[in-house]
């Protein structure tokens, strides 16, 4: 047997998932062996896809009986009126040649799939671990939210075939509205080779500006989108690893739409005038001096840091050239964008690394879902770590940082667990993950020293266990949709009951505040869930409440002011 190369690797990477995180397996796919490998390629899938931890990945894993064809589900945040939801589903095979198709009969149960889950009018039976999340997507549906869905279909061998394509064609479905990915094990090692450098010429097209300020060389010019096209059809993603939008171009937003649009129009001659441009870095650049028109520039270990949506976008279009032009287009090829280059010292790395985050984050602001990265070298976030390490734990400021286990806090967590329960401010803390390191940032890191942020993100872990695996009995049906609100209520009781502020916690409390905490938090969760029964009750009375009503309840701030009168009744008059 002649064995892929490619898919060997990612069958070790699947081993490793199904050895190191054993315990994260729903318990009922623990004694089917096929089960288990296959979800863990799931979760490999949607880690390396999405960029997220495995941990993370885990939490989005819906695999198992009734599960309507869908073995993973994320669910992105409300823009723009429109919300963003990707599906996984996953075949893999233990022959690891990599040569059999995705089968009919699976991309036509994804087809099946997409036309289920987003009718709230159809009734369908669903396991425990996908239908809470299935209903808070029909509750935003009936909110008059729109869906933007993006299928992936994943394995270890190759695409479905083209009679196959002409079915997901025929479904009608515009793929701004529903798009299907491909991704199998060549792509995921493609993602994960990200340190092989990229050495590239580039033609740019008329006069360029070149300038050297501060010992590095800035060059400025115009390049054609069918030369950014080759580019990204040669080395696709890995243009990407320094730049923190990397993966916006699976999926489909207002910007990405634009761009496409123009493209497709007569506005295409425009192209340069409508767009931020191209930011490109690297280790050294050259080029003809002499020469006055139309440069080769040879570039070494070049990135684009700003730009990814666009070139993406490019690529995307011009994959299609056909299909998609709009009345009035004439022809792309006088279709042009700027590039910026920057050539950094290589004397300094670690001033030319702070250097690069500097850049990135002037160029990238405008989107907040890039922010964690960017806002790394803050030194708020500096402090924290070099303050969390002091208690014995590894501060995680950038997504690229490894590791995990108990020890570890990322800044994404400690921000999510600060703004729910400190911040006391549930709704923001999930609904708006995309706005912590940017317009909630002064709010939720301003004033927090690594002892709050860390007690914060014991209760977060916590609440969140107690949701993945509840010990309860009979556990309520809004427990998947509540951790934020029950980690605040438990944060104000604990904080009660112990005469504290948030200000008092401090590395010389922390210990004792923890030992505290891991006595009484099973009674701190009991009391949380009982409160939030009773405000429930405040909210529809005694009538049933169904999962949809659920998941809109705890999206709207106003469940705030209900427990606020259910703790007064209690005696928590400080709530």
């Amino acid at each position: 047997m002649n064995i892929n190369i490619n898919a060997s690797i990612v069958d070790q990477q699947v081993t490793g998932i199904m050895e190191n995180y054993a315990h994260l397996f729903f318990p009922e796919l623990k004694k089917q062996k096929e089960k288990i490998r296959s979800a863990a390629f799931v979760v490999l899938c949607m880690s390396t896809l999405l960029d997220i931890s495995k941990e993370e990945a885990f939490t989005l894993l819906t695999e198992g009986g009734q599960d309507a064809g869908v073995d993973g589900l994320h669910i992105g945040e409300v823009e723009d009126g429109e919300f963003k939801v990707t599906i996984f589903q996953g075949k893999y095979k233990d022959n690891l040649r990599g040569s059999a198709n995705f089968k009919e009969r699976d991309v036509i149960r994804a087809i099946d799939t997409v036309g289920t889950l987003f009718d709230p009018g159809k009734k369908v039976v669903l396991n425990k671990h996908i239908k809470p999340k299935v209903e808070e997507i029909r509750s935003l549906v009936l909110d008059c939210y729109i869906p933007s869905i993006q299928v992936v279909l994943c394995n270890n061998g190759l695409k479905w075939k083209d009679e196959v394509q002409d079915k997901i064609d025929q479904t009608g479905w515009s793929n701004d509205k529903v798009s299907w990915t491909y991704f199998n094990h060549d792509k995921i090692v493609k993602i994960l080779q990200k340190t092989k450098s990229i050495n590239e010429t580039l033609r740019l097209t008329g006069r360029i500006l070149k300038e050297d300020l501060t010992f590095r060389q800035v060059l400025i010019g115009r390049i054609s989108v069918k030369e950014i096209g080759n580019l990204f059809e040669k080395h696709g993603d890995r243009l990407l690893d320094r730049n923190v939008r990397r993966y916006l171009g699976l999926h489909s937003n207002r910007v990405n739409k634009e761009i496409h649009r123009t493209l497709c129009s007569e506005k295409a001659d425009n192209f340069y005038f409508y767009n931020n441009g191209i930011t490109v870095i690297c280790d050294k650049l050259d080029y003809n001096a002499p020469q006055q028109l139309d440069h080769a520039v040879r570039l070494k270990n070049m990135q684009i840091i700003n730009g990814g949506q666009t070139c993406r976008t490019i690529q995307e279009t011009l994959k299609k050239p056909y299909q998609t032009r709009l009345p009035g287009f004439d022809d792309i090829d006088s279709a042009y964008v700027m590039i910026r280059i920057y050539q950094l010292s290589e004397e300094d790395a670690k001033e030319d690394a702070d250097f690069v985050h500097d850049i990135t984050y002037a160029t990238n602001s405008q989107n907040p879902v890039n922010l964690r990265d960017l806002r790394s070298n803050d030194p708020l976030q500096k402090a924290l770590k070099i303050n969390m390490e002091k208690l014995g734990y590894s501060y995680k400021r950038k997504r690229e940082e490894g590791g995990s286990g108990s020890s570890v806090i990322t800044s994404s967590i400690a921000a999510e667990a600060t703004l729910a329960i400190w911040r006391r401010n549930p709704p923001q803390a999930k609904f708006r993950r995309k706005e912590h390191f940017g317009k909630l940032y002064d709010d939720i890191f301003k004033g927090l020293n690594a002892a709050q942020a860390l007690l914060g993100v014991l209760i977060f872990r916590f609440v969140e266990n107690e949701r993945k695996r509840p010990t309860i009995d009979d556990p309520p049906d809004f427990l998947p949709y509540a951790s934020h609100y029950l980690a605040m209520l438990i944060g104000i009781m604990f904080l009660q009951d112990n005469k504290l502020t948030v200000k008092e916690i401090s590395h010389k409390n922390l210990e004792d505040l923890i030992k505290i905490f891991d006595q009484g938090k099973d009674e701190y969760h009991k009391m949380a869930v009982r409160l939030i029964k009773k405000a429930l009750v405040e909210c529809y009375g005694d009538r049933p409440i169904s999962l949809q009503q659920l998941a809109a309840t705890f999206r709207r701030g106003d469940l705030l002011e209900m427990l606020r009168n259910v703790a007064e009744e209690e005696g928590r008059e400080n709530y």
